[in-house]
């Protein structure tokens, strides 16, 4: 069996963060819920929002833990997937001289978070199929703190290849992100229940996609315990308010996400096969997503005539391998049946030009 390299979660804090005295509510420690609150500042007067929500967010992350069978101890939550990917970044890498790298094209926010924080980026890119180029990444991430892997991958679709991030795994003592916001899409595990195997192995979840509660933002990171604590640190004491909690809370005892997902897989399918009986669509590529990455012809003038007609869809194709791409998330069956007929209108016009053009 392999051994991975060793991790040294003390080398890898920022040593400021490593020094920090946390804030600390009083809360944090609460058992008794008839306790009386006189520590924290607030209205006495129950107006039904007058205490602040649990910091540590405890009876959420029961329920999480019992829903993807992990310890509560191994659950961070964020604001949203973006609040932790920042955190990281800030626990990590010190401004101005640590990277983190990234494999593009790709979610658009770890640069975004890494140049908020003057941190380096160190980009590799994806091979033709939009797959890892691991020796690149192992040859580039040796002064690397955080490597960041979107799997299923944004904007690609498509599900990185297990092996290659376990090669890394194996070899990388940094940090390894691996964002799984679009695996409930996918017909594959993930890689939470490899968390107890690799202590430097960070896994992304959200309830924005599958769950349909992006309005909520929350973001579930599943991580070693002490990595769990270093984030706890350095958050905002009370980052997951009460109604976004409870919200969760409600959604998860709903168990109303099967069918949503079903219904969603249904109608990328039939999204495909028409997309692809048109002439302006050059390439269409799987997905594993909630979405489609697809190659147009004259892409640009086909992003302005969807907005005229009230479609929007996201222009993709400053990505590196993206030229001419948009991405369309899979609406529902009403939406995706409006985009087909009016692109439909477009296959046909495209047609008579090109018609014309043929008999000058």
């Amino acid at each position: 069996m392999k051994t991975m390299v060793d991790f040294n979660l003390e080398k890898l804090v920022r040593p400021n963060i490593l020094k920090l005295g946390a804030y600390q509510s009083a809360r944090e420690t609460l058992s008794d819920k008839d306790a009386i609150l006189l520590d924290a500042n607030e209205n006495p007067f129950p107006f039904g929002y007058n205490r602040y929500p649990d910091p540590l967010q405890r009876e959420l992350k029961k329920k999480i833990g019992e829903l993807k069978n992990i310890s509560p101890e191994n659950i961070f939550l964020g604001n949203g997937s973006d609040e932790i990917i920042d955190l990281l970044i800030r626990a990590f890498c010190s401004p101005g001289e640590d990277s983190i790298l990234i494999n593009t094209p790709t979610y658009g926010m770890y640069e975004v978070c890494a140049n908020i924080n003057n941190v380096n980026i160190i980009k590799v890119e994806l091979d033709g199929k939009f797959q890892l180029d691991t020796p690149q990444v192992l040859e580039k991430c040796k002064q690397t703190k955080i490597i960041f892997i979107c799997s299923p991958n944004n904007p690609t679709g498509n599900l990185v290849n297990k092996n290659s991030i376990l090669e890394i795994l194996y070899q990388f003592d940094g940090i390894l992100v691996i964002d799984e916001a679009y695996i409930d899409f996918a017909n594959d595990p993930g890689f939470i229940s490899d968390i107890s195997n690799f202590p430097n192995l960070i896994v992304l979840q959200t309830f924005s996609k599958a769950r349909a509660m992006a309005g909520i933002r929350l973001g579930m990171g599943f991580m070693n315990k002490d990595l769990v604590k270093v984030l706890n640190k350095i958050k905002y004491p009370y980052n997951i308010s009460f109604l976004n909690q409870n919200a969760a809370l409600k959604a998860i005892e709903s168990k109303n996400t099967d069918s949503g997902i079903k219904e969603i897989t249904k109608q990328r399918k039939w999204l495909y096969e028409q997309l692809s009986k048109l002439s302006i669509v050059q390439t269409i590529w799987p997905s594993d997503a909630n979405f489609l990455l697809v190659k147009f012809q004259n892409h640009q003038e086909i992003f302005e005539f969807l907005k005229k007609e009230g479609i929007t869809v996201r222009d993709r194709s400053k990505e590196p391998k993206c030229e001419g791409c948009l991405r369309i998330t899979i609406g529902k069956s009403l939406e995706n049946l409006m985009l087909i007929t009016v692109l439909k209108h477009l296959d046909k016009a495209d047609n008579k030009i090109l018609i014309y053009k043929n008999h000058v």
